[in-house]
């Protein structure tokens, strides 16, 4: 955690705040968060356990805290359900639905300057 008042942090507030570039990236950054972006996108919605399964080798913990932050991002919409044994599905929001195109992009990108 970075303390609020250092330079770095100013530095990289100020950043975000004048790139739109710097800024995107720091809002979808992080080793999973494209990853439950895409699959969100080609799934509509996904339970907990289904995001879970199709992100082979992420752990609890880390998925827990990719999905805090796009929701706290407004990038994710959760959607809990008044069940028992609960449910929760997530969804990507209006915000994060603006992504679509530059998601597909990246993908086909991907698929063509990826090494055989």
């Amino acid at each position: 955690m970075r303390k609020a008042n250092s330079t770095n942090t100013i530095n990289k507030e100020q950043l975000e705040k004048n790139c739109g570039i710097a800024y995107t990236n720091a809002i979808v950054s992080g080793r999973w968060k494209l990853s439950i972006l895409a699959f969100l996108l080609d799934e509509k919605k996904l339970r907990y356990s289904e995001l879970r399964n199709r992100l082979t080798g992420i752990s609890e913990r880390i998925l827990i805290a990719q999905l805090k932050e796009l929701q706290a991002d407004s990038l994710v919409n959760r959607i809990s359900y008044p069940e028992v044994p609960p449910r929760v599905e997530y969804e990507l929001s209006k915000k994060g639905l603006t992504l679509k195109n530059i998601l597909i992009e990246m993908a086909e990108w991907g698929t063509q300057h990826a090494p055989k």
